[in-house]
This record gives structure tokens, sequence and C-alpha cells, in this order.
């Protein structure tokens, strides 16, 4: 199903969102909460092939194309890391490779995500935005 929502303004709700809180120690734990609502992963997803390189713990990224959008599953075997990824999800799934071109990912920015996240983790982070950018960039037609 079509997102909704602009990516602008899901963005936004994510800023709104994560504005609610006051300690990092909370917006850790609201992360590890949006981790446990990732759709199942596949355990034949699990390839070399998906894995994210450049990341501390284990990432897997399956994207698929389908009627002009990318859809997205994840999965990570550490709970903070597969928090990051399920925002990054919540934000990109379902767009036109277009659509994830164009986007600036700022809200990781905004959100101060990337500043209160371990060094190893940022790289993860990283490389997790390349990987979503290149898989559009391969669909982009």
């Amino acid at each position: 199903m079509e997102p909704t929502k602009t990516i602008q303004e899901v963005e936004a709700d994510i800023i709104e969102n994560f504005s609610m809180f006051d300690q990092w120690l909370d917006k850790y734990e609201y992360l590890i909460e949006l981790g446990k609502n990732l759709d199942a992963f596949p355990e034949e997803a699990k390839t070399e092939e998906n894995l994210i390189k450049g990341c501390q713990s284990r990432v897997w990224l399956d994207a698929k194309a389908s009627d002009g959008r990318i859809w997205f599953k994840a999965d990570s075997d550490a709970i903070i890391t597969k928090g990051i990824i399920s925002l990054l999800i919540s934000v990109y799934n379902g767009r036109t490779p277009a659509e994830i071109l164009a986007s600036d990912f700022s809200f990781i920015e905004k959100i101060g995500l990337r500043e209160n996240l371990s060094p190893t983790r940022a790289n993860g982070l990283v490389s997790m935005i390349e990987t979503i950018r290149k898989r559009a960039a391969e669909n982009n037609n």
C-alpha cells in the first residue's frame, strides 16, 4: 500500500515524537520499541548480499521494487540498531526511487541521532543510509 504521507510529513512526525523525550535514554527506549515493530524478516533473506557493510552489528536490508516503488524489509541482531533501521524504513518504505534519492535524510540530524550514537553505531547509520540510497539508485529508471 502506498504511503499516505509525504516523506517530509513522516519526518516531521518523527521529529515531534523524539522531541517528547528529554533524555537520550528515553529516546533509546523509543528506538528499541520501534525495532520491535519491524515485520518479521525471513531467515532465507539473511544473505551476504542483504548484509549492510560497515555496521558493527549485523543488519540485513532487503529491497524489492514493485510498481515503481521500493519496499524494504530489515532486521538486526542488535536492539538499538534494529530500531534505527526501523526508523529509516518507516520513512522510505513504499517510496519511489526518485523520492528517496531526493531526500536529504536531515531528520536524522534534527532528532540528534548521529551525535548521540557511539562512533561505530554512527558509522553503521551512515552505511544504512548509503545502502537505502544505493537500492533506490539501482531501481531508478
